[in-house]
C-alpha cells in the first residue's frame, strides 16, 4: 500500500513591492519600478560595504533595510548573486525577529525572476522553517527542492521527520517518510520507533505495517521496540492471530522477544476470550526465560473477571504473589471492583489491609471501583457510607467519585440532597462536569419532578459547550414516559435552539411516546425520516414499534414493517422474532409462527427462553401438554433454564386436565433443577389440594401440602419429594 505525498502547499504569486528590485534583472524596463526605497543612498557602490551593511541589518532583524542594501547592489555588474540572497536569509534567521512570510516571499521572487535558488537556498530555508517550528512550510520547501532537481540531505529529512513525529503530525510524517524512502534514506532507531508507535496509537495499523515491512526487507528494523507497538495495535483491534504471525516471523529472523511482546499477545487472546492461547503463550513465555510482570498478570486477572471466571482469576492473584510479583495499585483496583460486584465485603477488607501493609494507599480509582461496584449490585446505602467514611478521613477524591455519590443519593430518591451538596461543594471550589449535572437531572426525573429538572437545565452552570445531548435526553425520555407533551415540545425547542441534534436515543423515545398514545401514523413518519435522513435507527427502535403494534392487535402492520426491516442493512434480532411469535400465538396464527421459526433458523438465531415460553404457553392453551413437555425438554437440553412462568404455565394446564401424576413428575424435576416456587406456583398448588380429586392421589396431595407449607424453603421441598 503506497504512501501518498501531501500536495504542495498552495501559495499565491503575489510579489511584495519591496522585492521590485529583483524584477530588474529580467526586464529592461524594471529600472523604473525600483522605487521602494526612495531614501536609500543610491551613490554607494562599494560591494563589500553593501554586503557588510546588508548582513548587519539582517542579523539585527531589520529585514527592510537589509533588502535596501541588497537592492543597491544592482548598480554593480552581476550583483546581487544567489550567495548574497542566501547570506541575507541566513543572517536574518540568526536574529530574534524572524517572520517566515518574508523568507517565503523572497524565495518566490528568486524562483520567478533571478537569481535562481540553489541547494544552499533550500537548506537555509528548510533549517529556518524547522527552527521556527513551521513544519508545514518546511515540508513545502523540501518538495520544492525535489521539484527543482536538488537532493535533500539525509540530515535535513531525518531532522524534519523527527520534528513531525515529536508534534504528532501523522500526514506530514508519512510525507517525509516516503521522501526518505525515495532517496534510500532510513530513519534513525529512536525516530523509527516513535514513528511506528505514533501510527499505531492513531489507529493507522496498515500504514505502520507497511512501513515496518519495507524497513524489515531492507534490514533497518533494529530491535523489539520497533515492532512491539504493532503487536499491541493488532491485539487491541481484535487481530491477535495476525499479531501471532508477526511474532513468529520476527522470532524466525533472530529477534529476541521481551515481556512486552508476550504481554501484547496475552492481552489480545484474553480480550477475544481465547484462553487456550493465553495459557499456551504463558508457557512459551516462561520456557523462553521471560517472566510475566505485573502488567501481564493484571491483564489476565481483569479479563478472567470480565468473563465470569472468578476462581481462576483469584488463582492467578495467588500465583502472582508466589512468583514474587507484587500487585500494584491497578491490580488491587481491578480485584476490589470485582469483589464489590460479587458482594464479598469480607475479602474486600482483607485486600485493603494487604494494600496498607505494602504501602499502597487507595486512590480515586480505588474509591470509584468500590463505590461503583457496590452501587451496581444495589448496595446503595453501603456505597454512601463508604463515601462518607472516605471523606471524613480526609482522603482526596476526584469528580468521578463525587458523581458516583450523587448517583447513590439519587437512587435513594434524595435528589434534593444531592443538589444541595453540589451547591455547597461548588462554593468550596468544586468544579462539576456534565456527568454531575446529568446525574442530578436524572434523579429529579426519576422522582417525577420533571418540571424542576427542566428549570435546573437552565440553572446549572454548564461549561462553554452547554448541556449535551444526554442532558436533554434525560428529561425527554421521562417526559415521553409520562406522556407530558408540553415538556416534550419544550425540550425539542431547546435542542434546536442549542443546535443539539437528536440522536438514536432521542428518536427512540419519541417513537415510544407516539406508540404509547397510539399515534402510529406519526410514529411511521418519524421512522421513515430516520431511515431517510438519519440518525440510523437501532434494532431496539424497530422492536419498540413492533411491540406496540402487536400490543394493539396490529400484527399485520407489524409484520409488514418487519419484512421491510429485513430488506435493509439491519437484521432483526431474537427479540424482533419473539415479539411477532408471541403475537401470532395469541392470534392463533400457527402458519406465521412456523414461518418465523424457519426464518430464525435460516438467520442462525437461536431461540431463547422467551421464545420457548411463548410456544409452550400456546401449546398449553390448546391442551397439547405432551408437546409442551417435549419442547420443555428441548429447552433443558439446549442449556436454557425455564423461568417460573413456564413451569407455572405447564402446572396450570396439568391441573385443568387433572394430570396430577404429571404434576408430581414435574415437581421432582423442578427440585432437581433448583427451582423455587413463587406465589403463583403456590396458588396453583393450593387449587390442586382443594380439588376433591386429590383424595385419590394421597402421595401427590401430601407433596403439595408440604410444598405449600414450606415457605419456599428448598430443603423441606426436597425432603417432601424424596418421601
Amino acid at each position: 500500500m503506497p504512501f501518498c505525498l501531501s500536495p504542495a502547499v498552495p501559495y499565491s504569486c503575489r510579489i511584495c513591492r519591496k522585492f521590485r528590485f529583483l524584477v530588474s534583472f529580467s526586464t529592461s524596463s524594471a529600472l523604473k519600478k525600483v522605487d521602494f526605497f526612495e531614501e536609500a543612498d543610491t551613490h554607494v557602490s562599494d560591494y563589500p560595504e553593501l554586503q557588510r551593511r546588508m548582513q548587519s541589518y539582517a542579523t539585527s532583524g531589520d529585514f527592510s533595510n537589509a533588502l535596501s542594501a541588497l537592492s543597491l547592489m544592482k548598480n554593480i555588474d552581476g550583483k546581487p548573486t544567489v550567495y548574497d540572497c542566501n547570506a541575507l536569509m541566513n543572517c536574518y534567521l540568526k536574529s530574534k525577529n524572524v517572520h517566515w512570510e518574508e523568507l517565503l516571499e523572497m524565495y518566490f521572487v528568486m524562483k520567478r525572476f533571478w537569481p535562481q535558488p540553489n541547494a544552499s537556498t533550500f537548506n537555509i530555508l528548510l533549517n529556518g522553517m524547522l527552527i521556527l517550528g513551521n513544519l508545514k512550510h518546511a515540508i513545502f520547501i523540501i518538495e520544492e527542492m525535489c521539484r527543482s532537481y536538488f537532493v535533500p540531505s539525509f540530515s535535513s529529512l531525518s531532522k524534519t521527520l523527527k520534528k513531525t513525529v515529536e508534534v504528532g503530525n501523522i500526514l506530514d510524517a508519512l510525507t517525509v517518510f516516503e521522501l526518505m524512502l525515495r532517496y534510500d534514506y532510513y530513519p534513525t532507531e529512536p525516530t523509527l520507533n516513535k514513528f511506528i508507535s505514533m501510527l499505531c496509537e492513531a489507529g493507522k495499523i496498515s500504514k505502520a505495517c507497511f512501513a515496518f515491512s519495507i524497513l524489515l526487507r531492507k534490514g533497518y528494523v533494529y530491535n523489539v521496540y520497533c515492532y512491539n507497538p504493532i503487536l499491541w495495535a493488532l491485539c487491541k483491534s481484535g487481530r491477535s492471530y495476525i499479531a501471532l504471525q508477526v511474532f513468529y516471523l520476527m522470532k524466525k529472523k533472530g529477534f529476541v522477544h521481551n515481556v512486552c511482546s508476550y504481554t501484547a499477545l496475552i492481552y489480545g487472546f484474553s480480550r477475544e476470550g481465547l484462553w487456550d492461547g493465553v495459557f499456551q503463550c504463558l508457557d512459551f513465555m516462561e520456557s523462553d526465560g521471560c517472566k510475566p510482570n505485573v502488567i501481564t498478570y493484571t491483564i489476565i486477572i481483569k479479563f478472567l473477571f470480565d468473563n465470569g471466571k472468578f476462581e481462576e482469576a483469584m488463582d492467578f492473584v495467588g500465583k502472582m504473589e508466589r512468583e514474587g510479583c507484587d500487585p500494584d495499585l491497578l491490580t488491587y483496583n481491578v480485584i476490589l471492583r470485582e469483589l464489590c460486584h460479587r458482594d464479598r465485603l469480607a475479602e474486600i477488607s482483607e485486600f485493603i489491609q494487604a494494600m496498607d501493609q505494602k504501602g499502597l494507599s487507595p486512590d480515586s480509582y480505588s474509591f470509584a471501583a468500590l463505590c461503583g461496584g457496590l452501587l451496581k449490585i444495589g448496595k446503595v446505602g453501603t456505597a454512601c457510607e463508604l463515601f462518607l467514611d472516605v471523606i471524613s478521613n480526609g482522603c482526596t477524591v476526584d469528580t468521578a467519585v463525587y458523581n458516583i455519590y450523587f448517583r447513590c443519593l439519587c437512587r435513594e430518591n434524595k435528589s434534593r440532597e444531592a443538589l444541595s451538596l453540589l451547591k455547597s461543594m461548588m462554593g468550596a471550589g468544586f468544579k462539576p462536569n456534565n456527568v454531575s449535572y446529568n446525574t442530578i437531572l436524572s434523579g429529579f426525573c426519576r422522582e417525577s419532578n420533571i418540571n424542576e429538572a427542566l428549570e435546573l437545565l437552565d440553572y446549572f452552570e454548564w461549561d462553554a459547550n452547554g448541556p449535551d445531548v444526554v442532558s436533554f435526553n434525560t428529561i425527554l425520555s421521562n417526559a415521553c414516559r409520562l406522556r407530558n407533551s408540553a415538556v416534550i415540545w419544550k425540550i425539542l425547542y431547546l435542542m434546536e435552539y442549542e443546535n443539539i441534534t437528536l440522536d438514536v436515543f432521542s428518536m427512540t423515545c419519541l417513537v415510544q411516546y407516539f406508540c404509547t398514545i397510539r399515534n402510529f401514523s406519526e410514529c411511521m413518519k418519524l421512522l421513515e425520516s430516520m431511515m431517510r435522513n438519519g440518525p440510523t435507527p437501532a434494532v431496539v427502535t424497530f422492536n419498540k414499534i413492533l411491540h406496540n403494534l402487536c400490543k394493539n392487535r396490529l400484527l399485520g402492520t407489524a409484520y409488514q414493517i418487519f419484512k421491510n426491516l429485513r430488506n435493509t442493512e439491519f437484521l432483526p434480532d431474537v427479540t424482533s422474532y419473539n415479539i411477532l411469535i408471541h403475537a401470532s400465538i395469541r392470534e392463533r396464527n400457527q402458519l406465521l409462527v412456523g414461518q418465523l421459526l424457519g426464518e430464525m433458523n435460516r438467520q442462525k438465531l437461536e431461540p431463547d427462553a422467551f421464545t420457548y415460553g411463548s410456544i409452550i404457553s400456546g401449546l398449553c392453551k390448546e391442551g397439547k401438554i405432551s408437546d409442551a413437555l417435549q419442547l420443555w425438554n428441548q429447552m433443558l437440553e439446549s442449556g436454557l433454564i425455564p423461568s417460573a412462568v413456564i413451569y407455572n404455565t405447564i402446572l396450570q394446564a396439568m391441573l385443568k386436565r387433572g394430570e396430577f401424576l404429571g404434576i408430581l413428575s414435574l415437581l421432582k424435576v423442578m427440585v432437581v433443577e433448583g427451582f423455587q416456587p413463587d406465589e403463583v406456583t403456590v396458588e396453583i398448588l393450593n387449587q390442586a389440594v382443594s380439588n376433591g380429586w386429590m383424595n385419590r392421589f394421597h402421595k401427590v396431595a401430601k407433596v403439595l401440602e408440604w410444598v405449600i407449607s414450606s415457605d419456599f424453603q428448598k430443603e423441606t421441598y426436597q425432603k417432601a419429594i424424596a418421601g
